[in-house]
């Protein structure tokens, strides 16, 4: 029964690390219209944590934790959301939801130079391809002027480079780490350790802590429908997928987030989507092709293994 059930939940965590991470920008571009950009994000990561926990304790799952698994899950909870998320939440008082994840499209390339450099795998031809065809999809969505002409931008860029960095670099971490059995647990530390950290540097920077009784209506519905879909759901899934497939593979849904940005920001929030915008898409959406499939190019059937 688990090896026919296998398949489909792979499946369902990609379609949530696609999809709904997708939707995640522009839910986040919301927040930071009325609310500083740490302060709002360890609100979602803590609350997600106690959510899963008391799910948890309902579904009389175990949340026993051993010391490494605490280390371990503080360095992955503090790479992938205090810096990895905390920092775009930040940019996205700069950029433009869809440029912000077209920045961190260029991941799945550097998870797999970091592959290189720290594990000496060797990379497959055809996951290089469609890293290429990704890289140029990318160059033809930031080349516009219209995007990177904007005050600010400088700034937001770099931060989400960071960003790109630390969760590439965690994502190859924790497909290696002694973590908690029980991915949805392992979820639930996580959050409550990054949110704790982005809680610690909000009070450190002195950032304003508006009170809910002011909140936007848009902005609580953006906050639950982040914990819910972009914390619980989505972040399990990704947790999942780094313990059945290849980090590099689990990296190209930062092909499949700009899209879905795109479409959102523009619908939403009337930000720019040109035809050059659509066309790059198509092409970044080979290049996720490419890096997934398990067929080689003929020619290169003497590397014939999985990164």
């Amino acid at each position: 029964m688990k090896l026919t059930k296998e398949p489909l939940y792979i499946l369902l965590s990609f379609f949530s690390i696609y999809v709904i991470w997708g939707s995640t920008y522009l839910l986040n571009k919301i927040l930071v219209s009325q609310i500083a950009p740490l302060y709002a994000a360890s609100i979602r990561f803590i609350t997600a944590s106690i959510l899963i926990f008391i799910i948890a304790k309902i579904l009389k799952i175990s949340l026993k934790i051993t010391r490494p698994q605490i280390r371990n899950t503080i360095i992955a909870g503090g790479l992938f959301l205090t810096i990895g998320n905390g920092l775009v939440v930040w940019a996205l008082k700069y950029v433009d939801s869809g440029f912000a994840a077209l920045e961190i499209s260029a991941q799945p390339l550097v998870v797999l130079i970091l592959l290189r450099l720290f594990e000496g795998k060797k990379i497959q031809p055809m996951s290089i391809l469609g890293v290429i065809i990704g890289c140029i999809g990318i160059y033809l969505l930031v080349s516009q002027r219209e995007m990177i002409g904007k005050e600010g931008m400088i700034t937001g860029m770099i931060m989400i480079f960071i960003c790109m960095l630390s969760w590439a670099y965690s994502s190859i971490f924790v497909s290696k780490a002694d973590l908690p059995s029980n991915f949805f647990v392992n979820t639930g530390y996580q959050m409550l350790f990054g949110g704790g950290m982005l809680l610690i540097a909000s009070f450190a920077i002195g950032e304003e802590r508006l009170p809910f009784s002011s909140w936007h209506a848009e902005v609580i519905n953006s906050m639950l429908m982040l914990i819910i879909f972009g914390s619980i759901i989505a972040f399990t899934a990704f947790n999942y997928l780094l313990s059945k497939v290849s980090p590099e593979k689990v990296a190209t849904s930062t092909y499949v987030n700009p899209i879905v940005a795109l479409i959102l920001g523009w619908y939403f929030l009337n930000e720019t989507i040109s035809l050059q915008s659509i066309i790059a898409a198509v092409v970044l959406l080979t290049g996720v092709y490419f890096i997934n499939t398990k067929k080689v190019i003929t020619l290169f059937k003497r590397f014939d293994k999985d990164i």
